[in-house]
Protein backbone atom coordinates (compact mmCIF):
# COMPACT_ATOMS: atom_id res chain seq x y z
CA UNK A 1 0.00 0.00 0.00
CA UNK A 2 1.22 3.58 -1.23
CA UNK A 3 1.56 6.26 1.20
CA UNK A 4 -1.04 8.41 0.03
CA UNK A 5 -3.67 5.08 0.20
CA UNK A 6 -2.40 4.85 4.07
CA UNK A 7 -3.30 7.79 4.67
CA UNK A 8 -6.66 7.75 2.80
CA UNK A 9 -7.33 4.49 4.65
CA UNK A 10 -6.43 6.33 8.12
CA UNK A 11 -8.24 9.18 7.00
CA UNK A 12 -11.91 6.93 6.79
CA UNK A 13 -11.17 5.75 10.13
CA UNK A 14 -10.21 9.07 11.91
CA UNK A 15 -12.65 10.90 10.01
CA UNK A 16 -15.98 8.68 10.67
CA UNK A 17 -19.66 10.19 11.48
CA UNK A 18 -18.59 9.71 14.91
CA UNK A 19 -16.06 12.61 15.09
CA UNK A 20 -18.34 14.94 12.93
CA UNK A 21 -20.98 14.04 15.81
CA UNK A 22 -18.87 14.56 18.88
CA UNK A 23 -17.51 18.31 17.48
CA UNK A 24 -21.58 19.16 17.06
CA UNK A 25 -22.37 17.47 20.17
CA UNK A 26 -19.77 18.63 22.30
CA UNK A 27 -20.62 21.95 20.93
CA UNK A 28 -24.25 22.24 21.70
CA UNK A 29 -23.45 20.80 25.32
CA UNK A 30 -20.70 23.91 26.13
CA UNK A 31 -23.42 26.38 24.91
CA UNK A 32 -26.11 24.88 27.18
CA UNK A 33 -23.43 24.78 29.90
CA UNK A 34 -21.85 27.90 29.25
CA UNK A 35 -25.99 29.56 29.08
CA UNK A 36 -24.79 31.16 25.89
CA UNK A 37 -21.82 32.50 26.61
CA UNK A 38 -20.68 33.26 22.85
CA UNK A 39 -24.08 35.30 22.33
CA UNK A 40 -24.23 37.10 26.38
CA UNK A 41 -20.23 38.08 26.48
CA UNK A 42 -20.13 39.22 22.76
CA UNK A 43 -19.71 42.56 24.03
CA UNK A 44 -17.01 41.60 26.75
CA UNK A 45 -15.06 39.75 23.86
CA UNK A 46 -14.29 43.05 21.92
CA UNK A 47 -13.91 45.02 25.43
CA UNK A 48 -10.66 42.43 26.02
CA UNK A 49 -9.08 43.35 22.52
CA UNK A 50 -8.56 46.91 23.89
CA UNK A 51 -7.44 46.14 27.48
CA UNK A 52 -5.48 43.38 27.37
CA UNK A 53 -1.25 44.00 27.80
CA UNK A 54 1.98 42.00 27.06
CA UNK A 55 4.64 41.57 28.91
CA UNK A 56 7.97 40.22 29.10
CA UNK A 57 6.82 36.30 29.90
CA UNK A 58 3.93 37.05 27.32
CA UNK A 59 1.68 38.62 24.75
CA UNK A 60 -0.88 41.03 25.01
CA UNK A 61 -4.29 39.38 24.15
CA UNK A 62 -4.76 40.89 20.99
CA UNK A 63 -1.15 39.23 20.07
CA UNK A 64 -3.04 36.40 20.98
CA UNK A 65 -5.88 36.48 18.64
CA UNK A 66 -3.40 37.26 16.08
CA UNK A 67 -1.68 34.59 16.53
CA UNK A 68 -4.54 32.63 17.07
CA UNK A 69 -6.18 33.81 13.86
CA UNK A 70 -2.70 33.25 11.89
CA UNK A 71 -3.70 29.43 12.75
CA UNK A 72 -6.78 29.72 11.65
CA UNK A 73 -7.06 31.75 8.94
CA UNK A 74 -5.45 30.01 6.27
CA UNK A 75 -5.74 27.76 3.27
CA UNK A 76 -9.35 26.51 5.03
CA UNK A 77 -10.58 29.88 4.83
CA UNK A 78 -10.43 29.81 0.46
CA UNK A 79 -9.52 26.27 -0.58
CA UNK A 80 -11.45 24.89 2.06
CA UNK A 81 -14.40 26.76 1.89
CA UNK A 82 -13.86 25.83 -2.18
CA UNK A 83 -13.75 21.91 -1.28
CA UNK A 84 -16.67 22.29 1.20
CA UNK A 85 -18.53 23.63 -1.58
CA UNK A 86 -17.29 21.10 -4.70
CA UNK A 87 -18.10 18.20 -1.99
CA UNK A 88 -21.09 18.93 -0.06
CA UNK A 89 -22.85 21.27 -2.18
CA UNK A 90 -23.82 25.00 -1.03
CA UNK A 91 -25.49 23.68 2.32
CA UNK A 92 -21.92 22.69 3.32
CA UNK A 93 -21.61 25.87 4.28
CA UNK A 94 -25.09 26.22 7.03
CA UNK A 95 -23.08 23.46 8.38
CA UNK A 96 -19.61 25.35 8.95
CA UNK A 97 -21.65 28.73 10.55
CA UNK A 98 -23.33 25.89 12.88
CA UNK A 99 -19.98 24.75 13.58
CA UNK A 100 -18.63 28.01 14.36
CA UNK A 101 -21.44 28.76 16.69
CA UNK A 102 -21.65 26.16 19.05
CA UNK A 103 -17.61 25.80 18.59
CA UNK A 104 -17.08 29.38 20.00
CA UNK A 105 -18.65 27.61 22.98
CA UNK A 106 -15.68 24.92 22.76
CA UNK A 107 -13.44 27.27 21.83
CA UNK A 108 -14.12 29.15 25.10
CA UNK A 109 -13.18 25.63 27.31
CA UNK A 110 -10.31 24.71 25.80
CA UNK A 111 -8.51 27.84 26.16
CA UNK A 112 -9.95 28.66 29.77
CA UNK A 113 -8.31 25.61 30.46
CA UNK A 114 -4.84 26.94 28.38
CA UNK A 115 -5.12 29.50 30.39
CA UNK A 116 -5.39 27.93 34.12
CA UNK A 117 -2.61 25.26 33.36
CA UNK A 118 -0.26 27.81 32.12
CA UNK A 119 3.70 27.43 33.47
CA UNK A 120 6.54 29.40 32.49
CA UNK A 121 9.06 27.85 30.37
CA UNK A 122 13.03 27.93 31.61
CA UNK A 123 13.12 31.02 29.24
CA UNK A 124 10.55 32.79 30.86
CA UNK A 125 7.79 32.77 28.63
CA UNK A 126 4.46 31.35 29.29
CA UNK A 127 3.69 27.87 26.99
CA UNK A 128 0.52 25.66 27.71
CA UNK A 129 -1.85 23.97 25.31
CA UNK A 130 -4.05 20.28 25.99
CA UNK A 131 -0.94 18.30 26.79
CA UNK A 132 -0.39 20.83 29.80
CA UNK A 133 -3.96 20.78 31.06
CA UNK A 134 -4.34 17.03 30.40
CA UNK A 135 -1.44 16.48 33.19
CA UNK A 136 -1.94 18.82 35.27
CA UNK A 137 -6.16 18.51 35.06
CA UNK A 138 -6.44 14.95 34.80
CA UNK A 139 -3.22 13.47 36.53
CA UNK A 140 -2.74 11.95 33.07
CA UNK A 141 1.08 12.69 31.87
CA UNK A 142 0.65 9.70 29.34
CA UNK A 143 -2.27 11.05 27.59
CA UNK A 144 -0.73 15.04 27.78
CA UNK A 145 3.06 13.17 26.49
CA UNK A 146 0.57 11.42 22.95
CA UNK A 147 -0.89 14.59 22.35
CA UNK A 148 2.38 16.25 22.17
CA UNK A 149 3.40 13.81 20.20
CA UNK A 150 0.64 13.45 17.77
CA UNK A 151 0.59 17.74 17.90
CA UNK A 152 3.93 17.77 17.03
CA UNK A 153 3.49 15.58 14.14
CA UNK A 154 0.01 17.18 12.93
CA UNK A 155 1.48 21.04 13.45
CA UNK A 156 5.40 20.00 12.05
CA UNK A 157 4.73 17.62 9.11
CA UNK A 158 1.12 16.92 8.04
CA UNK A 159 -0.63 20.31 8.52
CA UNK A 160 2.02 22.79 7.03
CA UNK A 161 1.70 21.35 3.34
CA UNK A 162 -1.63 22.08 3.04
CA UNK A 163 -0.72 25.94 2.89
CA UNK A 164 2.17 25.78 0.83
CA UNK A 165 0.82 24.08 -1.53
CA UNK A 166 -2.10 26.51 -1.48
CA UNK A 167 0.43 29.35 -1.56
CA UNK A 168 2.20 27.14 -5.01
CA UNK A 169 -1.06 26.33 -6.64
CA UNK A 170 -2.23 30.00 -6.84
CA UNK A 171 0.85 31.85 -7.84
CA UNK A 172 0.52 29.23 -10.66
CA UNK A 173 -3.24 29.78 -11.86
CA UNK A 174 -2.40 33.52 -11.20
CA UNK A 175 1.19 34.39 -12.76
CA UNK A 176 2.12 31.01 -14.18
CA UNK A 177 4.67 31.16 -11.31
CA UNK A 178 6.77 27.77 -11.02
CA UNK A 179 6.05 25.53 -7.87
CA UNK A 180 9.94 25.67 -6.94
CA UNK A 181 10.78 28.91 -7.35
CA UNK A 182 7.60 29.91 -5.15
CA UNK A 183 8.50 27.16 -2.61
CA UNK A 184 12.45 28.46 -2.39
CA UNK A 185 10.96 31.98 -1.45
CA UNK A 186 8.41 30.95 1.50
CA UNK A 187 11.09 28.67 3.24
CA UNK A 188 14.12 31.77 3.04
CA UNK A 189 10.82 33.70 4.83
CA UNK A 190 9.97 31.12 7.47
CA UNK A 191 13.09 30.15 8.52
CA UNK A 192 13.68 34.00 9.20
CA UNK A 193 10.58 33.71 11.43
CA UNK A 194 10.49 31.08 13.28
CA UNK A 195 13.95 31.36 14.74
CA UNK A 196 12.72 34.56 16.04
CA UNK A 197 10.88 32.83 18.54
CA UNK A 198 7.34 33.46 20.97
CA UNK A 199 8.03 37.41 20.62
CA UNK A 200 8.96 37.89 16.95
CA UNK A 201 5.32 35.11 15.44
CA UNK A 202 3.55 37.57 17.97
CA UNK A 203 4.83 40.77 16.56
CA UNK A 204 4.67 39.01 12.99
CA UNK A 205 1.14 38.16 13.07
CA UNK A 206 -0.50 40.93 15.05
CA UNK A 207 1.20 43.39 11.71
CA UNK A 208 0.08 41.06 9.39
CA UNK A 209 -3.22 38.65 10.22
CA UNK A 210 -6.09 42.14 11.01
CA UNK A 211 -4.27 43.77 7.73
CA UNK A 212 -4.99 40.54 5.21
CA UNK A 213 -8.27 40.02 6.80
CA UNK A 214 -9.67 42.85 6.95
CA UNK A 215 -9.02 43.12 2.90
CA UNK A 216 -10.03 40.33 2.32
CA UNK A 217 -13.42 40.86 3.77
CA UNK A 218 -13.80 43.87 1.89
CA UNK A 219 -13.39 42.55 -1.14
CA UNK A 220 -16.03 40.34 -0.24
CA UNK A 221 -18.62 42.95 0.45
CA UNK A 222 -17.64 44.54 -3.01
CA UNK A 223 -18.58 41.31 -4.87
CA UNK A 224 -22.00 41.38 -2.74
CA UNK A 225 -22.66 44.75 -3.63
CA UNK A 226 -22.30 44.19 -7.39
CA UNK A 227 -24.17 40.69 -6.79
CA UNK A 228 -27.13 41.98 -4.66
CA UNK A 229 -29.86 41.01 -7.30
CA UNK A 230 -28.07 37.12 -6.28
CA UNK A 231 -28.41 36.99 -2.55
CA UNK A 232 -31.67 35.68 -1.80
CA UNK A 233 -31.44 33.04 -4.24
CA UNK A 234 -28.05 32.11 -2.74
CA UNK A 235 -29.14 32.24 0.92
CA UNK A 236 -31.80 30.39 -0.16
CA UNK A 237 -29.47 27.89 -1.66
CA UNK A 238 -27.91 27.53 0.77
CA UNK A 239 -30.63 26.44 3.44
CA UNK A 240 -32.63 24.59 0.97
CA UNK A 241 -29.00 22.53 0.26
CA UNK A 242 -28.35 22.19 4.10
CA UNK A 243 -31.48 20.15 4.82
CA UNK A 244 -31.59 18.63 1.58
CA UNK A 245 -34.64 20.45 0.29
CA UNK A 246 -33.18 21.56 -2.97
CA UNK A 247 -33.26 18.99 -5.77
CA UNK A 248 -29.70 19.36 -7.51
CA UNK A 249 -28.22 18.84 -4.18
CA UNK A 250 -30.20 16.61 -2.06
CA UNK A 251 -28.53 13.62 -2.92
CA UNK A 252 -25.67 14.65 -0.98
CA UNK A 253 -27.10 16.18 1.89
CA UNK A 254 -24.66 13.21 4.63
CA UNK A 255 -22.08 14.98 2.73
CA UNK A 256 -22.96 18.76 3.06
CA UNK A 257 -22.79 18.15 6.91
CA UNK A 258 -19.68 15.90 6.90
CA UNK A 259 -17.83 18.53 4.71
CA UNK A 260 -19.57 21.79 6.50
CA UNK A 261 -18.02 20.40 9.67
CA UNK A 262 -14.92 19.08 8.47
CA UNK A 263 -13.70 22.29 6.89
CA UNK A 264 -15.45 24.21 9.71
CA UNK A 265 -12.97 22.35 11.99
CA UNK A 266 -10.14 23.14 9.85
CA UNK A 267 -10.29 26.17 9.22
CA UNK A 268 -11.86 27.57 12.54
CA UNK A 269 -10.24 24.97 14.90
CA UNK A 270 -12.49 24.94 17.66
CA UNK A 271 -11.51 21.63 19.57
CA UNK A 272 -9.06 20.74 17.76
CA UNK A 273 -6.62 22.05 20.60
CA UNK A 274 -4.52 24.52 19.28
CA UNK A 275 -6.24 27.47 20.12
CA UNK A 276 -5.45 26.93 23.86
CA UNK A 277 -1.78 27.15 22.68
CA UNK A 278 -2.22 30.56 21.85
CA UNK A 279 -4.54 31.46 24.52
CA UNK A 280 -1.72 30.57 27.36
CA UNK A 281 0.86 33.08 26.09
CA UNK A 282 -1.50 35.86 26.85
CA UNK A 283 -1.21 38.07 29.98
CA UNK A 284 -4.14 38.66 31.57
CA UNK A 285 -5.75 38.74 34.86
CA UNK A 286 -8.44 36.03 34.60
CA UNK A 287 -8.43 33.13 32.02
CA UNK A 288 -11.66 33.73 31.24
CA UNK A 289 -10.61 36.72 29.52
CA UNK A 290 -8.36 35.08 27.03
CA UNK A 291 -11.17 32.61 26.59
CA UNK A 292 -13.65 34.87 25.34
CA UNK A 293 -11.22 36.22 23.04
CA UNK A 294 -10.34 32.86 21.66
CA UNK A 295 -14.29 32.30 21.45
CA UNK A 296 -14.79 35.59 19.16
CA UNK A 297 -11.80 34.55 17.06
CA UNK A 298 -13.84 31.67 15.80
CA UNK A 299 -16.44 34.16 14.68
CA UNK A 300 -13.68 35.98 12.88
CA UNK A 301 -12.55 33.03 10.68
CA UNK A 302 -15.91 31.46 9.77
CA UNK A 303 -18.66 33.97 10.33
CA UNK A 304 -16.72 36.88 8.46
CA UNK A 305 -13.60 35.12 6.54
CA UNK A 306 -15.36 32.13 5.29
CA UNK A 307 -18.56 33.28 4.99
CA UNK A 308 -16.93 36.13 2.33
CA UNK A 309 -15.59 33.66 0.35
CA UNK A 310 -18.74 31.36 -0.13
CA UNK A 311 -20.45 34.67 -1.00
CA UNK A 312 -17.61 35.36 -3.89
CA UNK A 313 -17.79 31.73 -4.86
CA UNK A 314 -21.87 30.64 -4.47
CA UNK A 315 -23.12 34.72 -5.90
CA UNK A 316 -21.08 33.98 -9.17
CA UNK A 317 -21.51 30.70 -9.55
CA UNK A 318 -17.76 29.59 -9.47
CA UNK A 319 -18.05 26.44 -8.67
CA UNK A 320 -18.61 22.83 -9.31
CA UNK A 321 -20.12 19.64 -7.15
CA UNK A 322 -19.17 16.35 -6.84
CA UNK A 323 -20.78 13.12 -6.23
CA UNK A 324 -18.66 10.84 -3.51
CA UNK A 325 -17.00 13.33 -1.72
CA UNK A 326 -13.97 13.85 -4.28
CA UNK A 327 -13.08 14.79 -8.10
CA UNK A 328 -13.24 11.35 -9.49
CA UNK A 329 -17.12 11.75 -8.68
CA UNK A 330 -19.70 12.50 -11.04
CA UNK A 331 -20.34 16.53 -11.57
CA UNK A 332 -23.72 17.33 -9.96
CA UNK A 333 -23.61 21.10 -10.88
CA UNK A 334 -21.07 23.05 -12.61
CA UNK A 335 -20.88 27.00 -12.91
CA UNK A 336 -19.33 26.85 -16.40
CA UNK A 337 -15.93 26.68 -18.21
CA UNK A 338 -14.25 29.08 -15.86
CA UNK A 339 -14.23 26.42 -12.85
CA UNK A 340 -14.30 22.85 -15.57
CA UNK A 341 -11.28 21.50 -15.20
CA UNK A 342 -9.44 23.32 -12.82
CA UNK A 343 -7.73 21.72 -9.62
CA UNK A 344 -10.95 22.03 -6.97
CA UNK A 345 -9.66 24.62 -4.36
CA UNK A 346 -8.50 28.44 -4.91
CA UNK A 347 -9.39 28.54 -8.22
CA UNK A 348 -12.67 28.90 -8.03
CA UNK A 349 -12.46 32.04 -5.77
CA UNK A 350 -10.18 33.05 -8.69
CA UNK A 351 -12.49 32.85 -10.56
CA UNK A 352 -15.25 34.49 -9.01
CA UNK A 353 -13.22 37.47 -7.98
CA UNK A 354 -12.50 37.91 -12.34
CA UNK A 355 -16.39 37.49 -13.16
CA UNK A 356 -16.11 41.23 -11.09
CA UNK A 357 -12.70 42.10 -11.65
CA UNK A 358 -11.50 40.52 -14.20
CA UNK A 359 -7.79 39.63 -14.83
CA UNK A 360 -7.07 41.02 -11.34
CA UNK A 361 -9.13 38.44 -9.18
CA UNK A 362 -6.80 35.42 -9.85
CA UNK A 363 -3.57 37.98 -8.84
CA UNK A 364 -5.51 39.13 -5.38
CA UNK A 365 -6.04 35.84 -4.36
CA UNK A 366 -2.77 34.74 -4.54
CA UNK A 367 -1.37 37.50 -3.28
CA UNK A 368 -4.26 36.92 -0.16
CA UNK A 369 -3.51 33.31 0.15
CA UNK A 370 0.81 33.87 0.18
CA UNK A 371 -0.66 35.62 3.75
CA UNK A 372 -2.77 33.82 4.69
CA UNK A 373 -1.35 30.70 4.44
CA UNK A 374 1.97 31.71 5.58
CA UNK A 375 0.94 33.04 8.89
CA UNK A 376 -0.29 29.62 9.36
CA UNK A 377 2.77 28.02 8.90
CA UNK A 378 4.10 30.06 11.47
CA UNK A 379 1.91 29.78 13.77
CA UNK A 380 1.74 25.82 13.12
CA UNK A 381 5.43 25.88 13.81
CA UNK A 382 4.82 27.65 17.41
CA UNK A 383 2.06 25.19 18.52
CA UNK A 384 4.61 22.43 17.75
CA UNK A 385 7.39 24.47 19.38
CA UNK A 386 4.94 24.45 22.41
CA UNK A 387 4.51 20.88 22.65
CA UNK A 388 8.24 19.54 21.96
CA UNK A 389 9.21 22.13 25.02
CA UNK A 390 6.85 19.79 26.51
CA UNK A 391 8.13 16.89 26.09
CA UNK A 392 11.92 17.80 26.61
CA UNK A 393 10.60 19.82 30.02
CA UNK A 394 13.66 18.95 32.29
CA UNK A 395 15.85 17.97 29.86
CA UNK A 396 19.62 20.00 29.71
CA UNK A 397 19.30 23.13 27.40
CA UNK A 398 21.09 21.36 24.69
CA UNK A 399 19.05 18.38 24.22
CA UNK A 400 16.05 21.36 24.00
CA UNK A 401 18.05 23.18 21.42
CA UNK A 402 18.72 20.40 19.17
CA UNK A 403 14.58 19.77 19.61
CA UNK A 404 13.87 22.55 18.25
CA UNK A 405 16.13 22.72 14.94
CA UNK A 406 15.35 19.08 14.52
CA UNK A 407 11.66 20.50 14.37
CA UNK A 408 12.27 23.51 12.41
CA UNK A 409 14.04 21.35 9.59
CA UNK A 410 11.39 19.35 10.07
CA UNK A 411 9.03 21.90 9.14
CA UNK A 412 11.05 23.47 5.67
CA UNK A 413 11.25 20.02 4.60
CA UNK A 414 7.51 19.64 5.19
CA UNK A 415 6.73 22.60 3.29
CA UNK A 416 8.46 22.18 0.79
CA UNK A 417 7.36 18.85 0.04
CA UNK A 418 3.29 20.07 0.43
CA UNK A 419 3.86 22.70 -2.27
CA UNK A 420 5.07 20.32 -4.82
CA UNK A 421 2.87 17.63 -3.82
CA UNK A 422 -0.71 17.01 -5.56
CA UNK A 423 -3.67 19.19 -3.67
CA UNK A 424 -5.30 15.94 -3.03
CA UNK A 425 -2.37 14.93 -1.03
CA UNK A 426 -1.38 17.54 1.07
CA UNK A 427 -5.49 17.92 2.03
CA UNK A 428 -5.50 14.03 3.12
CA UNK A 429 -2.28 14.26 5.10
CA UNK A 430 -4.18 17.74 6.51
CA UNK A 431 -7.47 16.28 7.44
CA UNK A 432 -5.40 13.15 8.99
CA UNK A 433 -3.83 15.61 11.19
CA UNK A 434 -6.76 17.72 12.00
CA UNK A 435 -8.81 14.64 13.00
CA UNK A 436 -6.34 13.20 15.22
CA UNK A 437 -5.48 15.97 17.59
CA UNK A 438 -9.96 16.58 17.76
CA UNK A 439 -10.14 12.91 19.11
CA UNK A 440 -8.05 13.45 21.42
CA UNK A 441 -8.55 17.03 22.19
CA UNK A 442 -12.56 17.08 22.61
CA UNK A 443 -12.49 13.94 24.98
CA UNK A 444 -9.90 15.43 26.99
CA UNK A 445 -12.17 18.41 27.69
CA UNK A 446 -15.52 16.99 27.78
CA UNK A 447 -13.60 15.33 31.30
CA UNK A 448 -11.72 18.49 32.43
CA UNK A 449 -14.74 21.09 31.73
CA UNK A 450 -15.40 21.61 35.24
CA UNK A 451 -12.86 24.39 35.70
CA UNK A 452 -13.43 26.27 32.79
CA UNK A 453 -17.07 26.98 33.81
CA UNK A 454 -16.14 27.20 37.22
CA UNK A 455 -13.88 30.29 36.01
CA UNK A 456 -16.49 31.70 34.03
CA UNK A 457 -18.78 32.02 36.75
CA UNK A 458 -15.87 33.68 38.78
CA UNK A 459 -15.42 36.03 36.08
CA UNK A 460 -19.29 36.84 35.78
CA UNK A 461 -19.19 37.37 39.66
CA UNK A 462 -16.67 40.01 39.94
CA UNK A 463 -17.77 41.97 36.77
CA UNK A 464 -21.23 42.07 37.94
CA UNK A 465 -19.18 43.84 41.46
CA UNK A 466 -17.43 46.23 39.28
CA UNK A 467 -14.12 44.75 39.52
CA UNK A 468 -11.94 44.09 37.15
CA UNK A 469 -11.31 39.80 37.36
CA UNK A 470 -8.56 38.79 39.31
CA UNK A 471 -8.31 34.93 39.70
CA UNK A 472 -6.97 32.56 42.59
CA UNK A 473 -8.06 28.84 41.46
CA UNK A 474 -8.05 27.32 45.44
CA UNK A 475 -10.98 29.32 46.91
CA UNK A 476 -12.88 27.01 43.41
CA UNK A 477 -11.21 23.88 44.64
CA UNK A 478 -8.84 24.20 41.01
CA UNK A 479 -6.02 22.17 41.76
CA UNK A 480 -2.42 22.45 40.16
CA UNK A 481 -2.58 25.90 38.96
CA UNK A 482 0.70 26.76 40.40
CA UNK A 483 1.27 29.53 38.23
CA UNK A 484 -2.38 31.63 39.29
CA UNK A 485 -1.63 30.60 43.11
CA UNK A 486 2.06 32.14 42.75
CA UNK A 487 0.48 35.46 41.17
CA UNK A 488 -2.42 35.92 43.75
CA UNK A 489 -0.01 35.17 46.73
CA UNK A 490 2.26 37.88 44.94
CA UNK A 491 -0.70 40.59 44.53
CA UNK A 492 -1.86 39.81 48.25
CA UNK A 493 1.56 40.25 49.46
CA UNK A 494 2.17 36.39 51.07
CA UNK A 495 4.56 33.86 50.71
CA UNK A 496 1.85 31.98 49.51
CA UNK A 497 -0.61 29.51 50.68
CA UNK A 498 -3.32 31.30 52.08
CA UNK A 499 -6.20 31.85 49.36
CA UNK A 500 -7.73 35.44 48.48
CA UNK A 501 -11.73 35.17 48.72
CA UNK A 502 -13.63 33.52 46.22
CA UNK A 503 -16.69 35.41 44.11
CA UNK A 504 -18.25 32.22 43.14
CA UNK A 505 -19.50 29.20 44.25
CA UNK A 506 -16.32 26.79 44.15
CA UNK A 507 -19.09 23.82 42.98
Amino acid sequence: MSLPELVNRANDIVWSSALVYLCLAAGLYFTIRLRLMQVRHFGGMIRQLREGESSEAGVSSFQALAMSLAGRVGMGNIGGVATAIAFGGPGAIFWMWVMAFLGSATSFIESALGQIYKERDDRGEYRGGPAYFIEKGLGMRWYGMLFAVVTVIAMGMLLPGVQANGITSSMRNAWGLDARIATIGVIIALAFIVVGGLKRIAVFASMVVPFMAIAYILLAVIVLFINVTEIPAMFALIFRSAFGLDAAFGSILGMAVMWGVKRGLYSNEAGQGTGPHAAAAAEVSHPAKQGLVQSFAVYVDTLFVCTATAIMILSTGMYRVHEDGAESGAVIYSGGTAVDGVEVGPAYTQAALDTVFPGLGGSFVAVALLFFAFTTIVAYYYMAEVNVTYLLRGRSAQVTAVGMRLLQLALLITVSYGALTTAEAAWAAGDLGVGLMAWLNIIAILILQRPAIKVLKDYEAQRKEGLDPQFDPRPLGIKNATFWEERADRLAGRPGGEAVGTHADAD
